[in-house]
């Protein structure tokens, strides 16, 4: 089993990825099962194999422990990592070629308490790696993309999986594509980008942090990918494949 967990801000397209990917593997003929961690949840663009809300029920935790919202959210995420022994049993019983992991929404509570990295870490899988959705919306300027990137790789070091980067929501940033993609890999031009927006105590900040995330690899480009048309899945999923299955690509 090879799986995939989606990561990224709070509305920057991971359910709707995640059934994207779905419909593209089930396509070419591959098992995959979808596991959604997300207690918080209401409605989801595809149907569940396994489900965290199954185990942990966030209105119960209201009412037993009289916390408001943020609290029987924040309760409801840490119990996650007590429920993975029961979680993997599901998987395993699904036994799927891919499993695609839906982590909460506010990614806050999934990368940097310890339940989600006890999580990632203690899945069974032969392969695993992280998807990294760059929400195209907020990332148009450089400074904001410079902020994500960022953030990217502070999540990438508290889960400690392969990260593969993709930029979403790229029909609603046609303008800008261009500039963000030269961006991701060419810093020679973000930092010119920077020095145009960005002046005094900003920009010594930004540069600094900008030197930094060049150190740490992170220009390797962004896959751009459209939720709303599919665009670029073929381009992320032979990304996928490279991590994940050595290169050998699903059959279209």
């Amino acid at each position: 089993m090879k799986t995939i967990f989606m990561v990224g801000t709070a509305g920057s397209g991971k359910s709707l990825l995640t059934s994207r990917i779905f419909d593209y593997y089930t396509r070419n003929g591959a098992f995959v099962g979808m596991l959604n961690l997300d207690p918080a949840v209401e409605n989801l663009p595809y149907t569940c194999d396994v489900d965290v809300r199954d185990y942990v029920d966030i209105v119960s935790i209201m009412r037993q422990y009289d916390l408001g919202p943020n609290g029987s959210i924040i309760m409801a995420n840490d119990l996650i990592a007590s429920k993975i022994d029961e979680l993997q049993r599901e998987v395993d019983n699904v036994n799927p070629d891919y499993l695609i992991v839906d982590t909460p929404g506010q990614i806050e509570l999934f990368a940097y308490r310890a339940s989600g990295p006890f999580f990632a870490q203690n899945l069974a899988a032969e392969q695993k790696v992280m998807l990294f959705l760059h929400d195209g919306v907020l990332i148009t300027t450089p400074t904001n993309f410079v902020s994500i990137a960022l953030l990217a790789s502070s999540v990438k070091l508290r889960l400690g999986l392969s990260q593969i980067n993709v930029l979403t929501k790229t029909d609603l940033i046609e303008d800008k594509i261009k500039d963000i993609l030269k961006w991701s890999t060419n810093m020679a031009s973000l930092e010119d980008a920077i020095a145009n927006q960005a002046d005094g105590e900003s920009y010594t900040l930004v540069m600094n942090l900008l030197r930094s995330l060049n150190v740490g690899g992170f220009a390797q480009g962004l896959i751009p990918v459209s939720n709303a048309t599919g665009e670029g899945m073929s381009n992320l999923q032979a990304v996928l494949s490279r991590v994940l299955n050595l290169g050998e690509e699903v059959e279209d």
